[in-house]
């Protein structure tokens, strides 16, 4: 089985999302990969050195700069003419390409997997989590988005792909990048975090939740998440948000502080490999989940904490 997967970039590095990918579309088969930008060979040529790739697609082009779904996915229905399978990373830019693709082919997306049981075959979260599904395509083609933290990360070198150009259609002329507004900060982004330390309503308002949060992140050299409850709230930014409709990830540890672990929450962290709790209800859900649990006043609790660090 041949597999094409979407290589996520912003046209000058392959994003870490990629690699998880790559390690799924290798229990399937063959593994090409895709890059479709402007001015991106330097991605291209990084790509190919991904552990386990085969071929590199590079459709470089103006129509391809922002990765508009619009456009990209008529040049993956095209490629799919020789491939059996096109894999996309479960992110913004993922999910809004790939229903694109499947829609052009005319067969069933499978969404967000997270385990291969065969050729056709593959496990899914549904419920947010709290049931897992197999699902069985009969379908020609495959149409998939992978959960990366489900999957271990490529290694980014070792290979000895061929990179290849190709082209697709011009520009489909229904859509526009007009601009974007993105957060910056020194921290590490949520999804390749090792460490995650989380805040929740408790925090109160959008200075205590710097106040408390923020010096333990710094000490610990850690990404900043927040609950929903927290970013609806106004505390933080909604590219904070980690759950079930915000960010899914899986770092090393994970700090829940005064988050009380409502099921759409867990559903994003919950296959961190340890995680810490500190929250004064001692009946909240997240304890159910939590490694390490401190019950008590997080007020007092974090910045003594970060004071011995």
């Amino acid at each position: 089985m041949k597999t094409l997967v979407l290589v996520e970039h912003d046209n000058a590095s392959v994003k870490d999302a990629t690699l998880a990918v790559v390690t799924a579309a290798a229990k399937l088969g063959e593994v090409h990969l895709l890059v479709a930008g402007k001015g991106c060979a330097g991605v291209a040529d990084a790509a190919a050195k991904i552990a386990g790739v085969g071929k590199v697609h590079l459709a470089d082009d103006a129509a391809y700069e922002h990765q508009l779904p619009e456009n990209v996915a008529p040049l993956v229905a095209d490629l799919m003419g020789h491939h059996d399978a096109f894999l996309a990373p479960a992110t913004t830019t993922g999910k809004n390409i790939a229903p694109r693709v499947a829609a052009l082919l005319d067969v069933m997306q499978i969404s967000e997997i997270i385990g291969i049981e065969g050729d056709k075959t593959f496990t899914r979260p549904i419920y947010a989590g709290n049931a897992i599904a197999t699902v069985e395509s009969s379908d020609p083609k495959l149409v998939i988005t992978v959960r990366g933290t489900a999957f271990d990360k490529a290694a980014s070198e070792g290979g000895s792909g061929a990179v290849e150009a190709v082209s697709g259609p011009a520009d489909a002329g229904t859509s526009s990048f007009v601009g974007s507004e993105l957060a910056k900060s020194e921290r590490p982004e949520l999804t390749s975090a090792k460490v995650i330390v989380s805040g929740g309503r408790a925090l109160k308002d959008a200075e205590t939740f710097q106040q408390v949060i923020l010096p333990l992140a710094d000490k610990l050299g850690a990404g900043v998440g927040a609950s929903r409850a927290a970013v609806d709230a106004g505390y933080v930014p909604n590219d904070y948000q980690v759950g079930q409709t915000g960010k899914i990830v899986a770092p090393e540890v994970y700090i829940a502080i005064g988050i009380s672990g409502a099921i759409q929450h867990l559903a994003g962290m919950k296959d961190s490999k340890t995680i810490i709790a500190i929250n004064k209800d001692e009946d909240a859900p997240i304890f159910q989940v939590a490694d390490i649990g401190l019950v008590g006043d997080l007020f007092k609790i974090v910045p003594e904490l970060t004071d011995k660090l």
